[in-house]
Order: structure tokens, then C-alpha cells, then sequence
């Protein structure tokens, strides 16, 4: 069973995508930071690798996604709460993220999403499993 997961981005400029995520409070791992590449901290088992473009197509045949035209993934993080949902996406809008679609309220679930300065798609939720409607059987 896997215990950890590495998802890989494209992006145009490491360096400005480092600035960007950083300015939403993550860190990076030196050992694993190149100029072709970097690797975000998410938690102690999720992380990012951003991959310039060049360095992303060896891995792959096939055509990268212009993330700003087309959508092949949306990465959803959850959040302690209504208000860190919020707060990430303003830290997001600050740091140059587009921000897509105003923020949707279940009750029991909260989410707001913002674009990357590559475009890739960010959901930040918050749920509260107990207060999920019962389905009616």
C-alpha cells in the first residue's frame, strides 16, 4: 500500500512558482531542488514536484496541458476549517491566482478553488462528516 503521494507539475518559471507557493505558506525540500525542479511540502506525506516544462516532457510522450486552456486534474487539500478555506484563497488571490468560481457552501461541506499561475486547478475543503445529509434508503 502506498504511504505517501508525489503528484508532478508542470510549470513555465520554477522560480515564480516557488515565490507564489511560498506566499501561501509552504516550504520546499533542498534535497530534492534543482533549477529544473523543486519539491513543495504539503504535509509529512503529500508533496509536489514542480518540473519546468522541459524537464517534465522527458518523463512523458505525450503533450503537456496548457493548463490555462484545459483542465486534466483538480488537486483538492482540505482545510481545518470555513475560515482556512478562506484564508488560502486569499493568500492565493494575493500572491496572482485567478480565482475561478465563488466559493460553494453545503452545510456540511465548504470549498473555493483557485488557478496557479500555470492554471492548475486548487480545491480547498472543509467538511464536517457529521453533518452530511442521510440518504434516504
Amino acid at each position: 500500500m502506498a504511504t505517501q503521494i508525489f503528484l508532478n507539475l508542470p510549470v513555465k518559471d520554477l522560480d515564480k512558482s516557488v515565490s507564489f507557493f511560498t506566499k501561501l505558506g509552504y516550504t520546499f525540500n533542498p534535497q530534492f531542488t534543482d533549477e529544473k525542479a523543486t519539491c513543495m511540502i504539503i504535509s509529512d506525506t503529500i508533496y509536489v514536484m514542480l518540473l519546468t516544462e522541459p524537464f517534465f516532457q522527458t518523463f512523458t510522450k505525450k503533450e503537456i496541458v496548457n493548463a490555462h486552456k484545459a483542465v486534466e486534474c483538480s488537486i483538492c487539500l482540505s482545510a481545518e476549517s470555513k475560515n482556512a478555506v478562506n484564508e488560502m484563497i486569499d493568500k492565493a488571490e494575493a500572491a496572482g491566482a485567478t480565482i475561478p468560481n465563488p466559493a460553494t457552501d453545503y452545510g456540511f461541506m465548504y470549498q473555493h478553488s483557485y488557478e496557479d499561475l500555470d492554471g492548475h486547478h486548487w480545491e480547498i475543503a472543509w467538511m464536517d462528516p457529521n453533518g452530511m445529509p442521510q440518504q434516504q434508503g
